[in-house]
């Protein structure tokens, strides 16, 4: 196993290089044109796989197992080759959700290739291409590691209730940590943003569905169905703790090193980066909240007029065997969508086996949620409001 700390994690670029202000020209941009032009209802295309032995598969940095000594060899991918005969161009060009977007967004609205048979993206931004119809539906009959090893938590999402279009690359908390050096326990979102003790070491998170997740969820609200005013009763609590100066900023994952050096005391999380942390400080605590935690997934998608659907969906299925995702696991350090990994885990790394950041249990899972699918028109809203409030 990859020893951590890696300098630069997959869920740190998530705010990425463009940042809030990107977010909302993207949305302005959507608003501005209207996404009817762009909306795609019969976008046909051709599927090569028979004749082609090939595939282009775009992914974040960093985000699948490496060789130890070798940096530049991909095992499982390697392995992927050595079987199928199916060679894999494999690329780290997303390094945000957004900037992605906007590289292949007048190719998919004009039902263009975008030269990428795989991509893996956010639960919603995967909701916003499934709203946009620029998503090829997956033939379940060639994905039958994943009808029985995706784990029932992950079945069915707010925007594709029945995985018709998506099927998860590894998932994650987000939630709470503490560096128990500097700080007693917290167990609520309450306590991060009201408690005296913590006032200007706390962060959060600048991604709005993080962030707003746990907060409806702390005022007894579901972030998987909520309304107008139940996310401005969110917000408005956000809005207080800002204002009091509790907290101190609003991060991408570059608040680990902060955490891991105790210059904040507590911080809204993605449990990715804590169990990195954590390998090497036993003070950093996660911490599932008392009113629950948010789950997320990032997707594997097949986009519209890919030409290699068929060799796509194979290496789908191939990372939903157990052996090869808990070699994934054991890399990226992430949740394993994958039932049966966990016990592959153990011929591997068993302290890594029994981590349920990794391998999350059934009670752990049942206090999780995820994050409402959005029209376009909320997500314009909501994401104005919440730049807005923290200062971007």
């Amino acid at each position: 196993m990859r020893s951590p700390l890696r300098p630069l994690t997959r869920r740190g670029l998530l705010t990425g290089t463009l940042g809030s202000a990107a977010l909302l020209a993207t949305a302005g941009a959507l608003g501005g044109c209207g996404t009817k032009g762009a909306q795609q209802t019969n976008c046909k295309s051709d599927d090569l796989s028979a004749t082609e032995k090939k595939l282009a598969f775009s992914n974040w940095p960093q985000y699948i197992d490496l060789d130890e000594k070798d940096e530049s060899k991909r095992p499982t991918i390697d392995d992927f080759i050595a079987r199928t005969g199916i060679q894999v161009t494999y690329n780290e060009d997303i390094n945000d959700n957004n900037e992605f977007f906007g590289k292949v967004q007048n190719q998919l609205a004009a039902c263009q290739p975008t030269g990428r048979d795989l991509m893996v993206l956010t639960d919603w931004m995967a909701a916003r291409m499934v709203r946009l119809g620029w998503l090829q539906k997956l033939d379940k009959s060639k994905l039958p590691n994943v009808e029985a090893n995706l784990l029932p938590t992950l079945r069915n999402v707010s925007f594709d209730s029945e995985r018709q279009f998506s099927a998860p690359w590894q998932s994650g908390l987000s939630s709470l940590a503490y560096n128990a050096k500097v700080t007693k326990e917290i167990r609520t979102v309450d306590e991060l943003l009201k408690r005296s003790d913590l006032k200007g070491k706390v962060t959060a998170l600048s991604e709005m569905r993080d962030t707003m997740g746990l907060l409806l969820q702390s005022n007894g609200s579901d972030p998987s169905n909520f309304t107008t005013a139940q996310f401005d009763d969110a917000l408005a609590k956000l809005e207080r703790a800002v204002n009091s100066g509790q907290i101190r900023k609003f991060t991408g994952n570059d608040y680990s090193q902060d955490l891991n050096k105790g210059d904040i005391a507590a911080c809204i999380c993605w449990s990715g980066d804590v169990i990195q942390l954590g390998f090497n400080n036993k003070d950093i605590k996660f911490v599932m909240p008392e009113s629950g935690a948010m789950l997320w997934s990032d997707n594997m998608l097949v986009p519209n007029k890919a030409t290699h659907k068929a060799n796509a969906e194979k290496l789908i299925n191939y990372y939903y065997e157990p052996a090869v995702a808990a070699k994934m696991a054991a890399y990226v350090n992430y949740m394993c969508p994958v039932k049966g990994a966990q016990a592959e885990m153990e011929k591997i790394d068993p302290d890594l086996a029994k981590n349920p950041l990794i391998f999350p249990d059934e009670d752990m899972l049942s206090k999780t949620k995820g994050f409402m699918a959005l029209t376009e028109k909320q997500e314009r809203e909501y994401e104005a409001k919440f730049q807005k409030v923290i200062g971007a």
